[in-house]
């Protein structure tokens, strides 16, 4: 049976369900408990983080499984990482993407590295949430887009979801999962609603999903981005071009295949990546297409990221830095001049 509700809904039910199906599953973060013997926060006051999305967890799973950390990125994240290496699965929530500078070397050095190391031998079953993207007029530090970043790093996988329905099935796929994965949520899009069975179900990593089918031009995007697609293949389909428009929802590893068999149909590629422009999932994706699609091509690969600086406080500014359907629109004309003479 299937419900409409937010995405933030969505990501607080799967680890509610979660933690009912395995008592392995801790939640560890700050705040996500309501904060540990503060006045006027006790269980029912919980807070549930930054944004709320553990909120009610507590009260049905106790603090010993829902645990308050101190503001320390560093030391709660390695003790994350220990967890998950001694048999635990803990989701450990980072309320930044940005800062990942405070506990990179657990990401880095230790967590993504212990499963290679040790030949096997330590398996690394850890979910780090944290949130990304611009648009919520939250400033330079704490609205970059640094997913791709993460998928740099060998031995993590990166998930994306774009709607409550990936969101769910993602995060019960990144607890499932044996490895050290990224859960990069948007806070732009907590509110979004979309039907969203009770049921426990699977997003599988790894595999993109085909939101759209079109034949003359692939559009990639990445998290919100695909509803930038989307409206860019509204537009296109009035002038009678047809856009297939993919939801990558894994970063890393990215689905290749489903990305190269639609080049090969539509025989042009745009990708829209809310990150800065430079070494960035985009440029591997469109690196990888021009090695193993050169010959389908009909012209250049595009991408169009957010420019290269930090992201503006200022709203205006801000809306300017964030990839929009004009600016998609701009290069796609690039692309499918040809095709408008002949339709």
């Amino acid at each position: 049976m299937t419900r409409k509700i937010t995405m933030m809904q969505a990501i607080n039910e799967a680890m509610q369900i979660a933690m009912e199906n395995d008592d392995k599953v801790i939640l560890m973060g700050e705040d996500i408990a309501g904060g540990a013997k503060v006045d006027g926060f006790d269980q029912e006051d919980a807070w549930g983080g930054v944004f709320g999305v553990t909120k009610g967890l507590v009260q049905q799973f106790g603090r010993e499984r829902v645990i308050d950390t101190p503001i320390s990125e560093n030391g709660y994240i390695g003790a994350a990482v220990g967890a998950a290496a001694t048999g635990l699965r803990p989701v450990a929530e980072l309320m930044f993407n940005d800062f990942i500078g405070f506990c990179l070397d657990m990401i880095l050095c230790q967590g993504s590295k212990m499963r290679y190391m040790f030949g096997g031998k330590a398996q690394i079953p850890l979910t780090i949430r944290t949130t990304h993207g611009a648009g919520a007029s939250a400033a330079a530090q704490h609205s970059q887009s640094l997913y791709g970043m993460f998928g740099a790093i060998p031995g993590v996988k990166v998930v994306v979801p774009s709607n409550p329905y990936t969101a769910k099935g993602l995060l019960l796929s990144a607890i499932e999962d044996n490895n050290l994965v990224i859960y990069s949520e948007d806070k732009t899009l907590y509110g979004i609603k979309g039907e969203v069975p009770e049921e426990y179900y699977k997003v599988e990593i790894g595999k993109a999903h085909i939101e759209r089918v079109g034949s003359d031009l692939t559009i990639v995007t990445i998290g919100k981005m695909l509803y930038v697609g989307l409206e860019v293949a509204d537009k296109l389909a009035e002038e009678g071009i047809e856009v297939e428009v993919i939801d990558l929802l894994t970063v890393a590893p990215w689905d290749q295949e489903t990305v190269l068999e639609s080049v090969k149909k539509t025989g042009r590629l745009i990708v829209i990546d809310e990150a800065n422009p430079h070494n960035n999932t985009a440029t591997d994706i469109a690196s990888v297409i021009g090695d193993r699609a050169f010959d389908y091509l009909d012209g250049p690969i595009k991408t169009v990221c957010a420019p290269n600086c930090p992201v503006p406080f200022a709203t205006n500014l801000e809306e300017l830095y964030i990839p929009n359907a004009e600016k998609v629109l701009k290069v796609a004309d690039e692309l499918i001049f040809d095709l408008k003479k002949v339709k």
